[in-house]
């Protein structure tokens, strides 16, 4: 039978071509031969995956509970686990309990829970800029009305966010304080306490962040923007077990006020009823049995020496005049390179040496500054990161001046 074309193709929504593809997605696919050293994806390394620990829990699940965990399960999540993500926020002094939050697929379903169940079209949100590139698609899905917020090397300036709050009337604001993707910036209690000043005498949502929180090389631990009074009535504390457990489980949880979680609740109920019961019965489990905190250690032991590898290398892998951030934790490094270099322009040269990394340009609200990208520091081993770096070496000193001193 012959095929029939037709003028009257049916129509995609409006939002549905009006949100671009994630460009780190396609650099990700451009960037799977095994020989290509990706600095590109904020990938977990998976060698430092705990595969017996994470194998235990499974087949004690399913030797043990098994008609429980393969049947259909509550929206707001595994009473098991949700008992156990509260207790760990609690020892890390942020008082919780297992009916504050909702386990969700993870900490990207938290977000779109959340914009789903706050915002209208045309609603004003405020972002840092730079800021995460699925968070920024997310928002432009729900048609909101995107703005930058100033930011320098501290983060978010809290004089710049109450004028635009003023000003702007904003719904929500959205922060990574910790480890910040893609700056790998962390706010100061001083900045924090100032934004939850700001936040408290608005009516407007802040939506905190936090997958990178536990994965802290050096310094002390920060506290949460939703712990301090002024901001709680406001805060959403989204999180996720990608970072400190395994990607795959696809596990997160927000902890909301009662009126908003209960929005979500319901918005979840039209998206997948719940998150997979045979996933958090399992890390349910694992954070029963297992050490997380002894596992943890490791990771961070690990990626510190990685990211140690990278700042060591950036002096002779960048041109001259090149600066970077030096993030006390989290997964990435942020570079700027000097006027007259274009990081999207070169990605091409870079991946046909093999070597990748994401331009800066899309993670920007306002106007872009094309001269910067965001290096994952994680995904490698410091061998395969040193070889990496001399690629990226010859890619710049292809491009312009190859120097060895830096203004850091």
């Amino acid at each position: 039978m012959a095929m029939v074309t037709s003028s009257h193709a049916p129509l995609l929504a409006s939002r549905a071509s009006s949100v671009d593809a994630s460009p780190v997605r396609e650099i990700l696919a451009l960037t799977e031969q095994p020989d290509v050293i990706s600095f590109a994806g904020g990938l977990p390394a998976p060698e430092l995956f705990d595969v017996e620990g994470m194998s235990a829990a499974f087949a004690g699940v399913l030797t043990e509970t098994p008609r429980q965990a393969l049947q259909y399960s509550t929206t707001e999540g595994d009473p098991s686990l949700r008992e156990a993500v509260a207790a760990r926020l609690g020892s890390q002094g942020l008082p919780t309990g297992p009916d504050d939050l909702l386990i969700t697929t993870g900490s990207q379903q938290a977000l779109s829970l959340v914009v789903a169940a706050t915002l209208d079209p045309g609603d004003t949100v405020l972002v840092e800029d730079p800021t995460y590139l699925a968070a920024l698609q997310c928002l432009k899905a729900a048609g909101a009305r995107v703005l930058p917020v100033p930011c320098d090397a501290g983060g978010v300036d809290p004089s710049a966010l109450a004028d635009l709050v003023a000003r702007e009337r904003p719904k929500l604001l959205y922060v990574i304080p910790n480890f910040q993707n893609p700056t790998g910036r962390t706010l100061s209690a001083a900045r924090r306490a100032a934004i939850a000043y700001v936040v408290a005498r608005s009516r407007m949502w802040v939506v905190e962040d936090d997958p990178y929180g536990e994965l802290r090389f050096e310094g002390d631990p920060v506290p949460w923007l939703t712990g301090f009074d002024d901001a709680a009535p406001h805060a959403v504390l989204i999180g996720s077990f990608s970072k400190i457990m395994a990607p795959g489980l696809r596990l997160g949880w927000l902890r909301a006020p009662r009126a908003l979680r209960r929005a979500c609740v319901i918005a979840k109920q039209t998206i997948d009823l719940h998150t997979s019961t045979l996933d958090q019965a399992a890390a349910a489990r694992y954070l029963r049995d297992a050490d997380l905190d002894a596992h943890l250690a490791r990771v961070r032991h690990s990626y510190r020496e990685r990211r140690d590898t990278l700042l060591r290398g950036l002096p002779h892998a960048l041109p001259r005049g090149s600066t970077w951030t030096t993030p006390d934790g989290g997964m990435f490094v942020w570079a700027r390179l000097p006027a007259g270099f274009d990081a999207s322009a070169l990605l091409h040269d870079a991946v046909a040496q093999r070597v990748a990394y994401v331009p800066g340009a899309p993670f920007f609200v306002g106007a872009a500054d094309e001269g910067t990208l965001r290096l994952s520091f994680t995904t490698h081993t410091p061998p395969e990161i040193e070889t990496g770096l001399r690629r990226l070496r010859t890619v710049f000193k292809g491009a312009g001046e190859s120097g060895t001193d830096r203004d850091v």
